[in-house]
Parts: structure tokens; sequence; C-alpha cells
């Protein structure tokens, strides 16, 4: 009798199992075995991907899974009690069992999950039907009670899965991987066997294919755990037993038990799941008034073609209407369109942003009739064909973007409509990516972060990069790889691993609706967004299940609001749905580069872009969006010049120039490529796409065929010309070889122009926006991206350059987004740290209701004080919001908590009937209070409140502590930190801010030179006892992090303390998922450097600092930044009668921005001291004296 491995991991047993699918099933049918399981740990991941490997190599898939057991009850969560759970492998006997399978597996994770997914007795007793069950490892209860001396309950444990399973369908499970616990029990297990009369099943716990690949199984365990291969405490494997071994092997192993192994066979003669791909289980949907599908889709699809075409629409749109009317109903997917038009039209009526369209469903007239999509697929020349192609039967792909904050109202309503049960998100697993398994490696494998790093970075940044590309295409990677032995071992072993499943988590925007509740076809997963299922977006496709994109668009937010201020200030109602895209002003201001916060235009790159392109029309928009990616980057000079000189224009035949014009000769489009076969090769436009994909893919085989049909044509066996061809249509044989190549060479690059003008819109529109109302617009865009330190900045400094001033946060005058206020905009409160919208809420409702506070004391008193606590009040105070009403922060400060306090206890003695607000306290502070009096208290110094203002709001507003280093800093840097971190915004860092020269990019090892101000410093003692720091330096653009290695610190040191203005020349250091930095190579105060010169050791990049601070000298700080002290302690003493903990608060904030190596002591009132932590360390610089002499009063500060 053959064997069967029946206990098998592959590698979505996530970072436990090593065996690749492939080279699982393949290494079976190598040792002449015909069928094979898959039961990972827990989880039903890879079973699709598993059972279509098997089927196509002829091998028999065994569906199954190794469920966890609970402890007790599957519901039960006590630490102590149910940490711990058991082993169960499950086997699928057929479709029926399947899908109790599914149930079980899915249960685990929506009502056990507690450490891992948990099934108890009741559950299995409930979905037995159709399953085989083995009593697994030593994990299995059976094996583990016997571990623990108790042979009756191993034996009660059997006695209860038999009676569950029924007999014939559970299996005692003897392993042998050479273990000493595994010897010790098997007598008892095969006695277990005779009195109950369960059969045995010989398996071997496999987690990797061969036994070679025991170590890179090891490494895979110390990357899950987070250790070294050399930790003797990390969890490992006993051995390098775990793998797929032969039937001689198992049979030897077993020899003194041969029925196990032959029972095997019988397991898996009796498991026979069969999959069904295609067929669709949509969700019901219910005409109205009895009306049919077809009759109701058609019905809204002809209002529809009135309303967008009026009264008269031609023949050719009803013929084109019918034509694609008549594809949908042959092809079954009438209810989709209904099902998608219902969510769309519900977010229209309900006010809902919804975007124009995605992909290529914007070439379908019916999805413009129904307002799914709202690009005109006629006047662009979409290709319905590129969407749904009645040649190649696969379910449509819709895609929406929606308004980001009401997205999930959507899918709320469809949840609501379909069914709780029938509605769900969907699985996504990140993989090892080429960079990332060289890091995991070298972590788990000990080898310095030095020399790791040097064998990531070898790796180019290109999109889809493997280890194996990296060989081929970098000579460093190439080198490292053949002369460095400890490189060798590392990609070697990251070769191994990479691109296995590293974690499972939640797709970013796919949900599925069913027929029926979800569970009924595919296993249930439990992330921390609710229910996902266990299978990725594109089993779920195959599987017939609808899966829709609900994707949240921030910029249609940005036109919502937008629109919304408009309408309030100048009484505008714009729709775009009537309007055309015809604006010159629009293409004007795209070619002068003002495209900060124009969709897809305002990445550096392709500002400079569009600065040479100078777009006039709406088609240069959407072929911009197209060049303007790896592959078709080439083809943006030839299109540029073929723009500006026509003439120059040239076509291999005259019947390319009505395909081609729209792109000035450049072939630009998939859908161009379409038209090219279609119009010269006398092809369908549903072959045509075949074709198209056929190219896309690099098919050298159906290439090969196409090519002679394409320039000869074809004949059926009749005589009758199926595809005219070429040379037929009166092109000539070279002419026809020509064009086919280059349709060739650039149809992998080709892009979706429906997906293109779509995106094109909502360029468009934004970039209308920015232009006739760009207050409205600018204020609407920084409440988008409200709370991001990194944007906020950005688009302030584009305000300053449009000569619109924003103001900062007022309590009197804010609202909860950024608003305009007389041609400025105001400071959204939303955009305060520390301050919810609950606090918010109560802020303006008190002004509204009882009119504007005069200073603090009404403020508060005025407050619903159950909505807003101190903290909230002491940051509004700290970003400047309360400044209307008195200009001394520090005051306010010394007796804010005083007055909430106040307000809070009067609260609840009102209600209880006793007194009213400021009735409780005492002492002068209360005196002072009840007569709105604050104490005198000097105002903190200027840079002190701005310290404040950067810290709640990120980002200066009233000022910027670099203004008057402005000049110096733009003559001195190559770089600024702007520049640094959006580097890798545009493909992969393939250009900067600068322009799309190769002379001007940004990229890895970079020598260049910045300037900015040290913001905050983390020192660390390396392994060779050597200081090192990792410094936020900011300048006038934002924050970027540097890096100080111990050799530059020794000598720079001095430089590093806190709030000191420096240069530094270094070099770019670029990691993948990883904020970029910048390894410091020489460091100098602004002031030395602008005397003695700074250079980096390459040219600098070709740039206009654009600040928005006023540009003048820089004004001597009389050594103010000078250290103080390189060691040793500060020490402060809070004075008798503060307020501790306000003023605790104080000091704690200050001294986080001034990082560094000294220890600060902090004197009580009470006599008490208190050192504060590593953390909060600082650099004894005047900056901080001057700070924290400000809290305390000088006498109280002593460096």
């Amino acid at each position: 009798m053959a064997f069967t491995h029946l206990h098998v991991h592959t590698e979505y047993s996530l970072l436990d199992g090593a065996a690749r699918i492939t080279e699982l099933v393949s290494r079976a049918k190598e040792l002449g075995m015909d069928s094979l399981a898959i039961t990972d740990h827990g989880a039903m991941f890879g079973v699709i991907d598993f059972y279509k490997e098997c089927k196509k190599q002829g091998i028999k898939p065994i569906i199954g899974c190794e469920v966890y057991t609970a402890a007790r009850k599957m519901t039960d969560k006590e630490p102590d009690r149910d940490k711990h759970q058991g082993h169960l492998i499950l086997l699928a006997k057929n479709n029926a069992g399947y899908k109790n399978l599914i149930k079980i597996v899915s249960a685990g994770y929506i009502k056990g999950y507690y450490y891992k997914p948990r099934i108890d007795k009741d559950v299995l007793r409930h979905h037995s039907d159709g399953i085989i069950a083995l009593s697994a490892c030593l994990a299995g209860k059976v094996q583990n009670r016997l571990l623990n001396g108790d042979y009756n309950g191993a034996k009660q444990e059997a006695a209860d899965l038999l009676d569950i399973f029924g007999k014939g369908n559970f299996y005692i499970e003897l392993q042998d991987q050479g273990l000493e616990e595994e010897a010790a029990i098997r007598p008892q297990l095969m006695q277990i066997s005779r009195e109950l009369d369960i059969p045995v099943v010989a398996t071997n716990d496999v987690h990797y294919v061969r036994k070679e690949d025991a170590k890179a199984h090891d490494v895979l365990l110390a990357i899950q755990t987070a250790t070294s291969i050399h930790d003797e405490n990390r969890m490992r494997y006993p051995n390098d037993e775990f793998y797929l071994k032969s039937e001689d092997e198992m049979r030897r192993i077993f020899a003194s038990c041969p029925e196990a192994a032959d029972n095997t066979e019988i397991v898996a003669n009796a498991c026979n799941v069969e999959f069904e791909f295609g067929n669709y289980h949509l969700p019901e949907f219910k005409s109205p008034n009895g009306k049919s599908n077809s009759s109701y889709l058609r019905e809204l699809c002809e209002n529809g073609l009135k309303l967008r075409y009026g009264e008269e629409a031609g023949q050719e749109l009803k013929e084109r209407l019918d034509y694609e009317l008549g594809i949908i109903e042959s092809m079954g997917y009438v209810e989709y369109f209904l099902i998608v038009w219902d969510f769309i039209n519900y977010a229209k009526e309900n006010n809902i942003m919804v975007g124009p369209g995605r992909g290529s469903a914007a070439g379908s007239l019916v999805a413009y009739c129904l307002k799914i999509t709202d690009i005109d697929p006629i006047k662009y020349n979409l290709i319905f064909e590129r969407f749904l192609n009645p040649e190649r039967v696969s379910m449509p792909d819709i895609d929406i973007d929606f308004c980001y904050e009401r997205r999930q109202e959507v899918i709320d309503y469809v949840t609501e409509k379909y069914g709780e049960d029938r509605v769900c998100q969907i699985i996504t697993f990140g993989t090892m990516k080429a960079k990332q398994a060289v890091r995991d490696v070298g972590r788990a494998l000990d080898v310095s972060y030095s020399e790791t790093d040097a064998i990531a970075k070898a790796i180019p940044f290109d999109l889809g990069m493997t280890i194996e590309k990296a060989l081929e295409t970098s000579p460093d990677f190439k080198h490292m790889y053949e002369e460095n032995s400890k490189a060798r071992e590392v990609i070697e072993m990251a070769k191994s691993l990479e691109g296995m499943p590293r974690h499972a988590s939640t797709h970013a925007a796919g949900v599925v609706i069913s027929k029926e509740p979800i569970d009924e076809y595919v296993p249930l997963y439990l992330s921390d967004k609710g229910p996902a299922t266990q299978f990725p977006m594109t089993t779920i496709e195959e599987l017939g299940l609808l899966k829709m994109d609900f994707l949240g668009l921030r910029n249609l937010t940005v036109i919502r609001d937008a629109l919304e201020l408009i309408k309030q200030n100048h009484g505008v109602e714009i729709d775009f749905s009537k309007m055309g895209y015809d604006d010159s002003g629009v293409y004007e201001m795209i070619s002068q580069g003002n495209t900060q916060g124009v969709f897809q235009l305002e990445s550096q790159g392709m500002t400079q872009f569009m600065k040479n392109l100078r777009p006039t029309c709406f088609e240069d928009i959407v072929a911009g969006i197209s060049l303007y990616r790896p592959g078709p980057m080439d083809s943006i000079p030839k299109y540029i010049e073929n723009k500006k000189n026509p003439v120059k224009i040239k076509y291999v035949d005259p019947a390319l120039g009505h395909i081609l014009d729209v792109t000035y000769g450049c072939l630009v489009y998939q859908e161009q490529v379409m038209q090219i076969v279609r119009d010269l090769g006398g092809y369908s436009y549903g072959r045509s796409d075949l074709v198209r994909r056929a190219m896309s893919k690099k098919k050298m085989s159906v290439m090969l065929e196409e090519k002679e049909y394409f320039i000869h044509g074809k004949t059926d066996k009749e005589g009758n010309i199926e595809i005219p061809g070429c040379v037929r249509n009166g092109i000539s044989e070279t002419a026809a070889e020509e064009i086919f190549n280059d349709m060739v060479s650039f149809a992998q690059y080709a892009f979706n122009k429906s997906h293109a003008a779509a995106y094109a819109v909502v360029a468009y529109e934004t970039g209308y926006l920015k232009l006739h109302y760009p207050v409205e617009f600018m204020a609407a865009l920084m409440t988008s991206v409200m709370g991001d330190s990194g944007q906020i900045p950005k688009y302030i400094r584009n305000c300053n350059e449009m000569g619109i001033e924003v103001l900062p946060p007022c309590v009197n005058k804010s609202q909860k987004k950024f608003s305009v206020e007389d041609g400025k905009i105001r400071f959204g409160l939303l955009g305060i740290k520390n301050v919810g919208e609950n606090a918010i809420d109560a802020i303006i409702c008190a002004r509204e209701s009882k009119g504007l506070p005069k200073d603090i004391f009404s403020f508060i008193q005025q407050l619903d004080i159950g909505q807003v606590n101190k903290k909230a009040v002491e940051s509004l105070i700290k970003a400047g919001a309360l400044s209307c009403l008195s200009d001394n922060k520090a005051a306010m400060l010394s007796i804010y908590e005083k007055l909430v306090e106040s307000a809070q206890n009067s609260v609840r003695k009102n209600l209880e009937g006793q007194m009213s607000l400021f009735d409780i306290g005492g002492g002068e502070e209360m005196m002072e209070a009840m007569e709105n009096r604050l104490p005198d208290v000097a105002p903190f110094p200027a840079e002190t409140s701005l310290a404040m203002e950067k810290e709640m709001l990120g980002v200066y507003i009233t000022d910027h502590p670099l203004k008057n280093y402005a000049k110096v800093m733009e003559n001195l840097s190559t770089v600024t930190s702007e520049d640094i971190n959006h580097a890798g915004e545009d493909n992969q860092m393939m250009t900067p801010s600068h322009g799309i020269a190769e002379e001007s990019r940004i990229y890895d090892g970079m020598k260049v030179v910045m300037t900015g101000m040290v913001a905050s410093k983390r020192t660390l003692i390396t392994k060779s006892n050597k200081m090192m720091a990792f410094v936020v330096l900011e300048d006038l653009y934002g924050v970027s992090e540097m890096v100080v290695f111990p050799n530059v610190y020794e000598r720079c040191a001095q430089y590093l303390q806190g709030d000191s203005v420096i240069a530094v020349s270094g070099t770019l250091n670029f990691k993948e998922d990883e904020a970029p930095s910048l390894l410091a190579d020489n460091i100098m105060l602004i002031e030395e450097a602008a005397e003695t010169g700074l250079k980096p050791q390459t040219s600098r990049v070709n740039r206009t600092l654009r600040t928005q601070a006023q540009k003048s000298p820089p004004k001597d700080r009389e050594g103010q930044n000078a250290a103080l002290s390189s060691a040793g302690m500060v020490k402060v003493k809070i004075p008798s009668g503060a307020n501790v903990n306000m003023t605790l608060e104080q000091i704690k904030t200050t001294l986080k921005r001034h990082g560094g190596d000294c220890q600060v002591l902090i004197y009580l009132p009470d006599g008490k001291i208190l050192k504060t932590e590593p953390d909060i360390w600082v650099e004894a610089s005047n900056a901080l004296k001057i700070q924290l002499m400000a809290i305390l009063g000088t006498e109280n500060v002593k460096f």
C-alpha cells in the first residue's frame, strides 16, 4: 500500500512552516507519492494554492488543518487556566466535510481566539460530519495526558474523539522524529488503540521539505521570536527530522507497526474534496415593483443615457449601450451592476463624495449612464472590452473611491442590506521581500547591523526586485556574494526564505459580499479590524465571490470641504458633472509648478515633469499620469519634444495617425495597443484585449502565433477569413512587423487609459479649486492632513507663496477644521494635540450660546467642564489658542489647573444643590481668580512660546526660530528635510523635487549638505563602548533624522546641544520600509560653516529653496548655543507655593526638547528629590537654562 503524508505544514503556518507549497508538492511527486495533505496551524490560508498546485502536478490534495483545542471551553479565557492549547488534525473527507472544517476553523478565530484560535468539543461535535480526525503530535490532548502520567485521562480523550467523529473517522497518530517523549508514550498509544479499537496512523510532523532545509526553518523560528539562532533559550526544534520523508524512510521508522503506514492510504482514499472555480455566488438583488433585474438595469441605463447626452441621444450611443447590456446579460453580470449602482446611488443621495471612477470600468458606457463613473468613455475613446471581454470570462472589477471620512457609512449600508454574516473584509499577506529577508536573516544569524545593512542596501530598489535579480543586475551585490563568505551565507539563507508569508493583515479596501453567510464558502480570520476571509482577494474571486474595493480617497474629502467653504463664503455651488475640463488657467497653473495638493501631480518629480511638459489640455494630464512611472518614463522626452514640435512626429504607417495623434505619436495606453490590433490587423476588440494581455505578460508562444495573424491574417478550415491581417488591409509586411514589435516592447509598460482618465478628472477638479478658490481649497487641504507634521508645514509654505496668511488657532474664532476668515486661513482646533472633538464641541457651543469669553476665567466658567479636561486646557494655552484672552502663556499655565479643578468641583456641588463656581478653594490664587486677575508671572521668552506652539501644532505658525538663518541655510544646503523625506515618493527614489534628470535625482548614498536646528538627540553606547547619537534635525521645511556614528560624535559632540543651528555634510541613507536618514560625516555650527564653507563630496542638487520666513543674515547669538557642559548634572528646584504637578509637567516638556547626556535632579518643595530617567536627560545649553529659569526663577536653576 502507498504512503501519504497527513501531517504537513506549509509556508502558511506563518514563520513556522518553511515548506513552500510548490516545492512541497514537487518533492512529494519526486518521491512517488500520489497524494498529500495540508494541515497548517489553526488556519487554512494556503488551502486553495495547495489544491491548485497538487492538481497541476497530478497529486491528490487532502484538505485539512491542525486546529488548536481549548483547555476547557473555547469561550473560557482565564490566563492561568486557558493560556495553553492542545492540537488536533482534521481532514475533510468530502465537500460537506470541507464546509464543516471551514465552520470549525472560523469558530476558532471568531469565537475562541485567546493567544491562538481555539475550538472545543462542542464545536467539533456540531460539525463532525465528513471529517477524519487524527490525534496530532505530542501537543495533542491524548499524548499530552500520557506525558503527564494520566493514562485514564488519555484514554477518555480518545474515547471522546471516537464518539464525536465515529468509528473509522478517528485515528491515533504515531510519530517518531527521534524524540524520547515520542518513544516513551508509543506503547501506551498502541494500548489505547487496541482497547478502544481505534486504528493508528503514521505521520511525520513536516515543517520543511528536505532534511537540509532544517537550518532555514531554524532561522525562520528565530525571526518569528525575534531572537538569534545562537540563543539557547529560544523556541527551537530538537533535530532535523521534521521534513517530507520518503515512503521507505517512513516504513523503516514504523517497521514494528506496518499498519500505521498502510492506514495512511486508507485515510487518503477516503478524502475527496473538489473545488469549483468560476461559479458565482452573487448576493440577491431585488428590483422594485416586481421588475426583472435585466429590465430594471436597462431602464436605469436608458434614463441615464438621456441624462448624460440629452433626450436626442444618437443612434451610435444607443447601439453602444445595447451592445454593452447584451454582453453584461450574456455573461450573467446584471446583478453585479445593480449592486454597485445601488450602493453608489446611496452614497450620492446621502452627500457622500464618490470618485469619477477607477480602473477599466471607466471604459463602460453602462457604468457612465448608471453614474458609477463620471468620465465620458465615448469622448475620450475608452474601450469597453478592456473592462469586460466577452472572449475572456472573468468577474468585472469596479473599484470605487469614496470620501475617506464617510467610506465606512457605505460599507455599513451594504452590511445592513445584505446581512452582517454576508459582508466581510479580506485578508492580505505581507511577504518577505528581498531587502527585508536579508535584514531578518542577518539579525537571526547574529551578523552585525552594519554588515547586514550593507548587504541589504546593495539590492536595487526596483519594483519586484528579488535576490536572484539583484545577483544578475547589481555588481556590488554580486561581488559581496562571491567574495564575502558571511554575506554569501546571509544571501543564500535569505533567498531560501524570500517571498514567504511573514504576517497576515487586512486588505485596506477589499470587502466581500456573498449570497449565503461567508463561512459557507471560505474560512474566517479575526483581524484587529474584525472578521476577514482567510483567503486573499484573488482566491476570493476565483471561488466566485463578489469582491469590491471601497477605497477612501482623501482628495475627495478635500473637494467636499472646499465646495462647502466656497458655498459658505461666496454663495457659489459648483457642480463638476456639468462642467468641462477646458479651463486654460488650470493648465497654466500646473505648468508653473503650483501643484501642491493637486491630485496625482504634487509629488516633486511629477511637478517638474508638468513644468517641462506644459500641459494645455485634459489629454495631456491623462498622458502625464500614465507616463510618470518606471518604464514609460523613457518616453517622456519624446512625448514633450513631439508636443512642442508636431512636425517631428513620424509614423511607421499613416494608419497609426488617428490612434496615436492624441499622444503625439507615442504609444502610451493599453487601449492604443487594442486599437492598433483591431484597426490595422482587423481583430475584434475582445480578441485584441487577449493579445494585449499576452504582450503585457510576455507570453511568447501566444505572441508568436498572434504576430503571424496580425501581419498575414487567419482563415478557418473552410477558408473563411477570421482575421484579415495588416497585409490585406494595405499595410506592408515590413511596417506591420515593426509595429507589432514596438507594441510588444511597450505593452508591459502601457497604462490603462480608463484609469488615468478617471484620475485626471480628480486632478483637474483639485486644480480648478486651487486656481479659482485658493483660500478655501488650501483650508480644506490642510484639514485633510491635520495632525501630519510633515504635510502641514509644506502646505503652509505654499499658502505663504500664494500670499495667503495662516492664522494661529483661537478659541474665539477657530472652528474644528481649518476655516476661512477674511481671506485668511484660521488653524483648526482639531489640529491641536490632546484636544478632542468633545472638547471642541463644548468650546464652540459655549461661545455660541454664552458669547465670546474675555479672559481665561470666563472661558472656563462658560464651558461644559465635563467635556474639557486639564490636559486639553493646557494644550490650548501652549498652542496659543487662548492668546486672544491673554498674551501671557506663563501666567495662564500657572493657574489653569486650579480653575479647572474649581469648575469641576462646582459642577459636582451644584448637582447636590450646594455651591457655585469658585466657591471651592481658598488662598491667594483663588482670591485672584475671583477677581479675574492673572498672577504676576513673567512671560515666557519668545523661543519658549514658539517651542510650545510647535509641540502642540506640529508646526510653527506665528514665527520660526530659524527665520534669521534662511539666507545662509539656502546658500549652504544642497538638500532640505523635505527633499530627503520625499525622495522615496517618486518610484522608489526615482526623482526628487528637482526634476527628472538623472543628474538631479536624490539617491541612496548621495553626498549632501543639510542645515538645521538640533530639535532632539538620543545617545547610546555601542558594543565597543563608544557613544553615538540619533539626532532630529529641523529646518524650515520640516525634520529629518540624522545618525552620528562614534567617530563623528567624538569630534562633533559639542555642536549637538539643544537648539544648536548646525550644518552637516553626510551621506543619504534610504532603507526599505524605514524613514530616510542622513549619516553625518562632519558637523559645524552654521556660523562657522558660513565662514569656512562645508561642501559635500558631490555637487549640489540644482534647486531653489522656498522659505516661509524673511530672508536675512543670521544674528550673532553670542555663544548662546555653545555647550555649557558635555556631561554632569542639571539641578532645578520647584519653589514652595507652586503647583507641583503643573510645574513638573512644564519641566518635563522643556527637558524633552533638549535630549542629551546630563541627568536632571528636581528638588521638590517637600524636600524630596526626583532623578530623571535617561529618556529625558538633557544637553545643558543656554537655551535650556533660559527656558527653565522662565518656569522656576533664576535662583532655582543650577547647571
